[in-house]
């Protein structure tokens, strides 16, 4: 067998095996990042292509896709992929295979929104229960229903199917998002599911959803395929899943066999919350000190996200134990060859830094960033290069009306003819 030479002191060159023997080439991994790159029908482009073959390119260890839903009919913005049926496995097994071919791992991050999607794209959005958002955000999201026992069966089976394909286009793994206020995580918040049933009531039967969805996936991929998840430490939201809460529920998703967990925070009403602490920013990551109330409970591969800057700052963090693979996204879409710098013991060119327009209104919704990034995604699909001085406000009227353009075509393909 062929060994594997590392430099021992950038331990972000490290391979990393996970309990089902899948070898991870290094400590590095892309998190997801909105893409929105499918047509208004919700199929996969060859810019998706593109763009991942350019990321792939930089040497990373694992890639994990933007948002794909697995109901068409529950979409979180305008050009979600979709994956329910196998209408699009000969482009699906492309994209995979532009990852996968120069030797990184390329893992699906399937969900669902649940009430978490634009007003006016879905015609009818479910969540745990009928719970409003707060009045800042009321005039981008509607109030949803509470799903039905049969909806929720449903949501179990169309994540286990959407995975099964996945795996037969040869993606190399799952990432369950059960973070940033999504379906999941609405089940799993005291909040969001004030419901009195199986579904809702204890903590144990909030997360019952989530558990069964995992189970539902293992079932039809195998013992052998990876499943990660996405996870909140906790919403910083009054009354919202808190982080004994979030541990509980990895104590729990480990002792079902979980390969990965990815550590967030936050939601679309509160943002990520970014410690102020002058040892956090020292630190660099956000969630680092909840990855070492994790670690102290579970041995499962922590994946942290949010707030690494320099390769000594993601060297320390994979030095002090507390964590087993460094998440970077934002980066990846103003330095897509970020990683082969970070693997040579050097830091990028750029910095992520908060995109602000200057209205406070809209800056205080924290969605800036997600538009921002989004057209950087969208220039390195189109084969161009980033554009760090991109200017703020430009990038929000754009998104704004293709938002708006996107949610009406979507609308129109639904349509009886």
């Amino acid at each position: 067998m062929r060994s594997i030479c590392v430099d021992q002191n950038n331990l972000l060159k490290q391979p990393l095996t996970l309990s089902n023997g899948v070898v991870v080439r290094n400590r590095l991994a892309k998190a997801a990042t909105s893409e929105t790159l499918a047509t208004y029908s919700n199929n996969p482009t060859q810019d998706l292509v593109r763009l991942y073959q350019r990321w792939a390119a930089s040497g990373i260890g694992i890639i994990i896709t933007g948002n794909i839903m697995i109901d068409r009919r529950a979409l979180g913005e305008p050009g979600n992929v979709v994956i329910e049926d196998e209408r699009d496995l000969a482009i699906l097994q492309q994209w995979a295979n532009t990852v996968t071919t120069q030797g990184s791992q390329l893992w699906a991050q399937l969900n669902h929104p649940g009430k978490q999607s634009p007003k006016g794209l879905n015609e009818r959005n479910i969540s745990a229960s009928a719970v409003p958002f707060s009045k800042d955000t009321q005039s981008m999201f509607a109030t949803p229903e509470a799903a039905t026992e049969t909806e929720i069966l449903d949501i179990i089976e169309r994540f286990g199917r959407s995975a099964a394909i996945c795996q037969k286009a040869g993606f190399s793994g799952i990432q369950i998002h059960a973070a940033h206020g999504y379906l999941l995580s609405q089940f799993l918040s005291p909040h969001h599911n004030v419901r009195d049933d199986a579904w809702g009531g204890s903590t144990a039967k909030r997360r019952r959803l989530l558990l069964e969805v995992y189970q539902e996936i293992r079932r039809q991929v195998g013992p052998d395929y990876p499943i990660a998840l996405k996870l909140n430490s906790a919403d910083f939201q009054k009354g919202g899943f808190t982080e004994e809460e979030s541990l509980e529920v990895i104590e729990a998703l480990a002792a079902a066999g979980i390969d990965l967990i990815e550590i967030s925070g936050g939601t679309y009403e509160t943002g990520v919350a970014k410690a102020q602490k002058s040892s956090t920013v020292a630190r660099e990551a956000f969630f680092l000190e909840f990855a070492e109330k994790v670690r102290k409970r579970v041995s499962t591969p922590l994946m942290v996200t949010g707030g690494f800057k320099s390769y000594q700052g993601m060297n320390n963090a994979l030095a002090s134990g507390a964590l087993d693979i460094v998440g970077i996204g934002r980066l990846m879409t103003i330095d897509p060859d970020a990683p082969n710098c970070l693997l040579q013991g050097q830091d990028s060119r750029y910095t992520v830094k908060p995109i602000k327009v200057g209205i406070k209104l809209i800056d205080n919704l924290g969605v800036m960033d997600v538009f921002w990034y989004s057209e950087q995604i969208k220039r390195i699909a189109r084969g161009q290069n980033p554009k760090p001085d991109e200017s703020a406000l430009r990038a929000f009227i754009r998104m704004i009306f293709k938002s708006g353009w996107g949610t009406l075509a979507t609308k129109r393909l639904r349509a009886p003819s």
